[in-house]
């Protein structure tokens, strides 16, 4: 293994079977695992009886750690970066240690594996020949419609996470913004209450908010058809 080396490594999104051997073999070998929640961490940790070091790098700190973690890795040491769950840097506080990094000419190596993106898109039934990934849209009512509304005329198929507590008014915007047009909602996946709903969105609206939402979503929308270009 190199010295002074960043590796993102992509760890499971629910099921621990979930991760390659690769995975395990770089994060029993790294001084060090940044890990966005430690407590999710340290069960993936403890269920595959590893015993590196774990230290806290969220939202919340990055400021303060990047700094800790760049002196680290110039000081010959390796770390592993995880995520809460899936693949770094991808909506989550990653990026700013990653770019930290290509600055500083440090090495960085990918370790690939499970992806909420990749997962539910699979199983979407949407046309995937190419796609875009939104993330997460902003919590704010106004800012979310003006986004919506630039990517209504997407005929690209549209990804997007979502939390519980705000799945019916993300579903609501896009019934105001886009029609209602063909949605696949997805969560828990590959966990024990993995749930794929296929419709449209008043059908996604009218199911969530008959029923409690639970658990992490990705939302797989249909883009916008050409049949309906005047």
């Amino acid at each position: 293994m190199s010295s002074g080396t960043l590796y993102l490594v992509s760890t499971p999104i629910g099921n621990l079977e979930d991760i390659t051997l690769r995975a395990l073999r770089i994060l029993k070998e790294v001084d060090l695992i940044a890990a966005e929640d430690t407590r999710q961490t340290r069960r993936l940790l403890t269920h595959y009886d590893i015993h590196t070091p774990l230290t806290s790098y969220f939202e919340g700190n990055q400021q303060t750690k990047c700094d800790k973690l760049i002196a680290r890795l110039t000081a010959s040491e390796t770390i592993a970066l995880v995520s809460d769950a899936g693949t770094p840097i991808i909506s989550d506080p990653g990026y700013p240690l990653l770019r930290r990094c290509i600055d500083a000419e440090i090495p960085i190596v990918p370790i690939p594996g499970a992806s909420a993106v990749t997962t539910a898109a699979s199983v979407s039934g949407l046309p995937l020949h190419n796609f875009a990934f939104e993330g997460f849209l902003s919590p704010k009512a106004g800012k979310r419609k003006r986004q919506l509304s630039v990517l209504s005329d997407e005929e690209r198929t549209l990804i997007f996470f979502e939390s519980p507590h705000r799945i019916c008014r993300f579903l609501e915007g896009v019934l105001e913004v886009m029609a209602d047009r063909e949605i696949v909602v997805t969560r828990e996946l590959t966990k024990k209450f993995e749930e794929i709903f296929r419709g449209n969105v008043s059908e996604a609206l009218q199911k969530f908010r008959d029923t409690e939402p639970r658990g992490e979503f990705t939302i797989i929308i249909a883009g916008r058809s050409k049949k309906n270009d005047s």
